[in-house]
């Protein structure tokens, strides 16, 4: 049985320990009566837990200061000394999500995660410390940008998180307490329920990122798409990957991203670029190691590389 894991994200002072503070201190946190709750504490922010407002006894809290004690063994432990049902962790923001994820014990699961914003500072990370914001805005369920005033630019904060997740809920809390739920449109730049949903030259990154957030809304879908071709040993003679190189944030993270495709692979070279068309099954496939979305080749036609060959989401 999975180890519930809440996450919260964000950098100092974004509004973290405000929301867990709350969230143990509701009874309804507590209705089963049965959770014994294990608090993981990564950095240590001006603001304070208080225990003796949560509305259970059966709170542990733990602090973790050093990046190196975030491994499968450690983390097990302390759940085990404290009989912990579910796990809370108030992470570093300094410290990659990624990195939490490589190393949580394999029947933690993580339920929810929040990510925490000050509308006031985060103007600063993101032009210094980008892909610190980009880590954690990728895996998020709800971003909370706290302290806004009737000067933020909402459609300014919108994309940024948009260009990182699309998936994402959206909320922005003011200075005086109230709350609005981002409602910004956001359409994708082609037509999913089209016969072929065509993928224009500048939309590859956009597709890709749909694609594995939201993989089953595109099996038995058809698709068309200037890509370039990926062969290596580990392939299967007629197999081969088509995609692009994809910039999330900076030149230093770009990513080859690339969809298996299963035949075909006899009549391309590696690093040819082509268009092709072809169907999508999602299934599994021993080289993904999961089920992931494999293309049934259609067609496929040499091409001519883009202007611009690194995909990206701006």
């Amino acid at each position: 049985m999975d180890i519930p894991v809440y996450l919260f994200t964000g950098f100092l002072e974004a509004g973290k320990t405000k929301f867990l503070q709350e969230t143990l201190s509701d009874k309804s946190f507590f209705e089963s009566g049965k959770d014994r709750t294990l608090v993981l504490l990564c950095e240590e922010g001006e603001e304070e837990l208080s225990p003796a407002q949560f509305a259970s006894p059966d709170v542990f809290i733990e602090v973790i200061d050093d990046r190196k004690r975030i491994n499968p063994d450690k983390l097990e432990a302390l759940r085990r000394k404290h009989n912990a049902t579910r796990v809370m962790i108030e992470y570093n923001g300094m410290w990659l999500v990624n990195d939490l994820f490589r190393f949580m014990p394999e029947d933690w699961a993580v339920y929810q995660e929040f990510m925490f914003v000050d509308d006031t500072t985060i103007d600063v990370y993101n032009a210094n410390m980008r892909n610190l914001v980009v880590d954690k805005l990728s895996s998020c369920d709800i971003v909370v940008f706290n302290r806004c005033t009737p000067d933020t630019d909402f459609q300014a904060r919108h994309q940024l998180v948009r260009t990182i997740s699309r998936r994402a809920d959206i909320v922005y809390e003011r200075t005086d307490g109230q709350i609005a739920y981002d409602d910004i449109e956001d359409p994708l730049p082609f037509d999913i329920d089209a016969p072929v949903i065509e993928i224009g030259d500048g939309d590859y990154a956009l597709f890709y990122r749909d694609l594995c957030e939201n993989t089953m809304q595109y099996n038995g879908k058809t698709v068309t798409f200037l890509g370039r071709v990926n062969k290596n040993s580990r392939l299967p003679a007629r197999s081969f990957f088509v995609g692009r190189p994809i910039m999330t944030c900076c030149v230093e993270d770009i990513q080859y991203c690339g969809l298996l495709c299963e035949d075909g692979g006899d009549s391309v070279k590696d690093t040819d670029w082509v268009r092709i068309s072809a169907k999508i099954t999602v299934k599994h496939s021993r080289i993904y190691g999961r089920k992931g979305p494999v293309l049934k080749l259609i067609s496929l036609t040499p091409d001519n590389a883009p202007e611009n060959p690194v995909a990206t989401f701006f």
